[in-house]
């Protein structure tokens, strides 16, 4: 025999298996009340069936106890299948593997305790009395690790089986059209996602090296979105994001997303900015359940103009702060159109005039025509701002009478400015 060799089982005294049989009724019932009053999860006051299924399985552990002492403790193999499948219950139940092993702690006292009030009664030796102990502990540890390993193996098919709902329910509801009401409610109770008032969509991208936006000199600095600007490069592998269980996910496609419920909830800019960095990440506008595709779809319209530069990526970007400019690039070929109408007058001046008339025009028209908040906004002296607006008047003098005409000068502008942030040497 090897040196290593397994130590034999310990002996327990048949007096104290006798015992056990003959009271094995009554000790399965203190057993199960002691469980009860102490483990929560087993605790359903008038729930006979799930009180009856507690008490079988206390018995069983009993008589299973009762078979290896019986048999010297040489054949596991039906306890482990048994506990195996006791584990395995629990999982599918949804409930800690702490509970359970709780449970058969306490079986194991009161069995110590029987043991310990019965000893002067059966005439235990001092060897008897520690050879029944041990033999308690070494089942607890076998019929424990039974049901640890059941517990693991069926908690990886409950995981897997609850995010392929979990990822059934967010395509319904990001499908165009939207699914009955019904199913998606279904469905989240299924999984146990509480269907919210508001959602949103969010579009993510892995970042590159060229993600965010680029500006010209008299402009926002480059890397000011907390991305440096540069040709395109390989994304590198961010972080998978520690989500809150009520965000659903699906980031293993190619055009990954969020649906997130109650997105102007407490908490929770904060909570996607922490866990989305190192993603381009755009948090589409709230809207009710049966809206949520139209939710993500402009959160991919804006997602691309993040990507592009237009719209800064250095955090999640809000669809709801920039609407203006998602109408603007909705149909580009038309404010390709209405720029080369509207802007024509610029033709004939240098890039740089240009851009010094344009950008003063357009602060113009958006400070309400006031020289002087038009010089503040610029950081320039209010007399070079009118000296500039002069030069602008007599270039758009047929466009700034009227109110129709002013709005479209200023949609050509806006898309002036902003593609030259993504592309500044593009467009002028």
């Amino acid at each position: 025999m090897s040196a290593f060799a397994a130590p034999a089982p310990p002996q327990v005294p048949r007096a104290f298996v006798d015992v056990i049989r003959a009271h094995l009724p009554e000790l399965a019932e203190e057993m199960l009340g002691e469980i009860q009053a102490s483990v929560p999860e087993y605790a359903r006051p008038g729930d006979e069936k799930y009180v009856t299924a507690v008490r079988r399985a206390v018995e069983e552990a009993l008589r299973l106890f009762l078979t290896r002492a019986a048999d010297g403790g040489s054949r596991p193999g039906r306890m482990t299948e048994v506990f195996r499948a006791i584990g395995k219950g629990e999982a599918y139940e949804g409930r800690p593997l702490d509970s359970l092993q709780a449970a058969l702690r306490i079986c194991a006292r009161v069995a110590w305790r029987r043991l310990a009030l019965s000893a002067e009664t059966l005439d235990l030796s001092r060897q008897g009395l520690c050879g029944a102990g041990e033999a308690i502990l070494v089942y607890l540890d076998e019929i424990a690790a039974a049901a640890a390993e059941g517990y693991a193996e069926a908690h990886i098919k409950v995981a897997g089986e609850l995010e392929l709902r979990r990822r059934r329910l967010l395509d319904l509801l990001v499908a165009d059209p939207p699914p009955d009401p019904r199913a998606v409610e279904d469905l989240a109770r299924a999984v146990g996602w509480p269907v919210p008032k508001t959602l949103a969509g969010v579009a993510l991208a892995a970042r590159t090296s060229g993600t965010g936006s680029r500006a010209g000199p008299s402009r926002t600095p480059a890397g000011r979105d907390g991305v440096t600007p540069g040709p395109s490069a390989p994304p590198d592998a961010p972080a998978r994001p520690t989500l809150p269980p009520d965000v659903l996910s699906d980031l293993d496609r190619s055009d990954p997303y969020l649906v997130v419920p109650d997105p102007g909830g407490p908490g929770r800019t904060a909570m996607l900015d922490g866990a989305l960095r190192g993603w381009v990440a755009v948090l589409g506008p709230p809207v009710p359940v049966h809206e949520a595709a139209q939710s993500l779809r402009l959160a991919r319209e804006a997602l691309g103009l993040a990507r592009r530069g237009v719209l800064p990526s250095g955090r999640v970007v809000r669809c709801a702060d920039h609407l203006a400019t998602l109408i603007i690039f909705k149909d580009e070929a038309l404010v390709r159109v209405i720029r080369r109408v509207r802007l024509a007058p610029l033709r004939a001046l240098r890039p740089s005039q240009r851009d010094r008339i344009a950008e003063t025009l357009l602060a113009w028209l958006q400070c309400g025509y006031n020289a002087n908040e038009v010089a503040a906004r610029l950081h320039v002296h209010p007399q070079t701002v009118r000296y500039r607006l002069r030069q602008a008047t007599e270039l758009f003098s047929d466009q700034l009478a009227s109110p129709d005409d002013r709005f479209e000068l200023e949609i050509a502008l806006r898309a002036r400015a902003l593609s030259l942030r993504a592309a500044p040497d593009a467009g002028r």
